[in-house]
């Protein structure tokens, strides 16, 4: 369900999503979005009222100081980073060094042509499962932060596509939710493609990255979730599965799952 907000493109309930045993993903529990820098006073206040607590962004340390606080610092709610881009050596459930090693802009910035960590017959699905294998920490993390916010739970990154998309496939995955359902979320951020470029294009962090690059090449195509999701089934057996190899536990199932299936 499209959330209309003056200063976001990209927003939307993921409730209603059916699941696989005939019931639906719960309204107000999880929300996606674009990143949330040009929120209006009124924007902020909507989305209070539509019972926010915790944020997740999944920008990289690079994306969040460049870009600067944003309006929802000012707001009760809890706001959580996790990058999923590889700025750190680190492992699952180790924590970040108390000083980060200087990374060049490119390696902490989407739409930079990087060789993903892993080469599926996808290419962007390459890149989503990369994302897995570079950031598990960021993952399991993210995962959590939505099971066990009290309220609704906003996952954006700057887009709200790609690291967005990803993480919110494999919530809703440990849900239960059909897969198509699943497949068609993804794809709905190609309905707002235009806007969401351009407003990027007005930032001074995201501008060169994008420039020359037509908004068709942003466009969500089916086939790169249906590769995604496909390679971790012929992998793993389910996500849930290959959550577990990384830390994951039953327990935290549980909780995703009480959170967002009615």
């Amino acid at each position: 369900m499209w959330i209309d907000l003056d200063g976001l493109a990209n927003m939307r309930d993921v409730g209603g999503i059916p699941t696989t045993d005939g019931g639906k993903i719960i309204p107000g529990r999880l929300l996606r979005s674009d990143n949330l820098q040009t929120l209006t006073a009124s924007d902020v206040d909507q989305l209070l009222g539509l019972g926010l607590t915790d944020v997740i962004d999944l920008r990289s340390d690079y994306e969040a100081v460049r870009e600067g606080p944003g309006p929802l610092t000012k707001a009760d709610v809890r706001i959580y980073q996790f990058s999923f881009f590889r700025e750190w050596e680190i492992g699952v459930g180790e924590a970040k060094p108390d000083v980060r090693p200087e990374v060049l802009p490119e390696e902490a910035l989407p739409w930079i042509d990087l060789e993903p960590s892993v080469q599926l017959d996808n290419a962007v699905a390459s890149v989503y499962f990369s994302y897995l294998v570079d950031r598990p920490d960021s993952v399991l993390s993210a995962l959590r932060a939505i099971a066990q916010a009290p309220g609704a739970a906003l996952v954006h990154c700057a887009a709200g596509k790609d690291r967005t998309g990803t993480l919110i496939a494999l919530a809703l995955s440990v849900a239960d939710a059909e897969r198509q359902a699943i497949i068609d979320d993804y794809v709905a951020s190609s309905e707002r493609v235009e806007g969401i470029v351009n407003r990027l294009l007005s930032s001074t962090t995201y501008a060169d990255n994008l420039q020359g690059r037509p908004v068709s090449s942003h466009i969500s195509h089916p086939d790169t979730m249906i590769s995604f999701l496909r390679h971790i089934d012929e992998t793993f057996g389910t996500v849930e599965q290959m959550l577990i190899k990384m830390g994951w536990t039953a327990e935290d199932t549980d909780q995703l799952r009480a959170k967002l299936r009615s």
